[in-house]
């Protein structure tokens, strides 16, 4: 399962990152292949999924002038990861031929407390849609085969794939069913939503280890590999190159490095070296020489403290 199969490699042909953050958005596969809810691809009945190369050509003249997309994202304060890819969905589905945005992360309340958000409302030729849209890289777990979902923990130890499922089936999802909802929707002339999730992101297998993904995973998911700070050593002298950290931010599209910005085998020593035993994940990739003095990612890695995961979600 994979949306514009056609469009796999365009990502890596734009230069502004958010339009490539965007491609990635639109055209990643999902994590899953099979859920206890309804997944739907946002774009699913655009004029864009008829259209591959109409989809192409808007990003392409995105990447040529970006600031309609930059003026959008410079209108909310986005710092979480999740929040930014919602972001960039909201953009694109305003921009769909065919997709009418009927509301984004509309507060449900009761009694004055907020009982959640509905990320997307919207209404296309196949009906009216309640969408939950999340961004999610998660690590498998050593002990574990990687078959069950439960053996995925998020870079923190705090967040896990079953759990992260079970909240959006219990909570997120039905959330537009409810009474207060309804009620809300109406005020809106939004009737009877239907109800599905859209789940993207990667997933890090352990790095010297034979691992499955979940039974219910896409074949197609995006992944990488994972491991300990003590393992560098051992794990770079048999994958040579160009490694460099990414910023939080920059965790979505493949990384594409001009030449100047890259790291010198020194300064990645000089940063390593100067990492503290206990830091968070670090998101590490090697890179390889691409075209027009760029450098493009060739694969992606984590790198955990010897520790993790020091407090694994139960």
């Amino acid at each position: 399962m994979t949306p514009f199969p056609s469009l796999t490699d365009l990502p890596s042909q734009l230069r502004q990152p958010a339009v490539r953050d965007l491609a990635w958005a639109l055209l990643s596969p999902p994590l899953l292949e099979q859920s206890a809810w309804p997944q739907r691809y946002p774009l699913k009945a655009s004029a864009w999924s008829q259209q591959p190369e109409a989809l192409a050509d808007w990003l392409i003249s995105l990447d040529a002038d970006s600031q309609p997309l930059q003026q959008w994202l410079s209108q909310s304060s986005v710092r979480r990861l999740g929040l930014y890819y919602e972001r960039l969905w909201q953009f694109a589905l305003h921009a769909a031929p065919g997709i009418e945005v009927l509301a984004a992360n509309l507060p449900i309340r009761q009694q004055g407390h907020t009982l959640g958000e509905l990320d997307m409302l919207l209404r296309d030729e196949e009906g009216v849609h309640h969408l939950e849209l999340a961004i999610k890289l998660y690590l498998g777990q050593q002990q574990a085969s990687g078959s069950n979902l439960a053996d995925w923990l998020g870079p923190g130890s705090h967040d896990r794939l079953d759990l992260k499922l079970t909240h959006l089936g219990q909570h997120q999802l039905p959330l537009s069913a409810r009474p207060e909802a309804q009620q809300r929707l109406a005020e809106l002339n939004i009737r009877s939503p239907k109800a599905a999730l859209w789940l993207g992101g990667y997933l890090f297998a352990p790095w010297q280890q034979s691992y499955a993904a979940p039974l219910t995973g896409n074949p197609a998911h995006l992944r990488g590999r994972w491991l300990h700070r003590a393992d560098w050593a051992r794990f770079a002298a048999q994958h040579d190159g160009h490694w460099q950290p990414l910023a939080r931010h920059a965790w979505l599209a493949p990384a594409q490095i001009e030449e100047g910005q890259r790291w010198s085998r020194e300064q990645f020593k000089q940063w390593l070296t100067a990492l503290p035993a206990d830091a968070n994940a670090q998101l590490l990739v090697r890179l390889v020489e691409g075209s027009e003095h760029s450098w493009q990612e060739a694969e992606r890695v984590f790198l955990v403290n010897d520790h993790w995961p020091t407090q694994p979600a139960s």
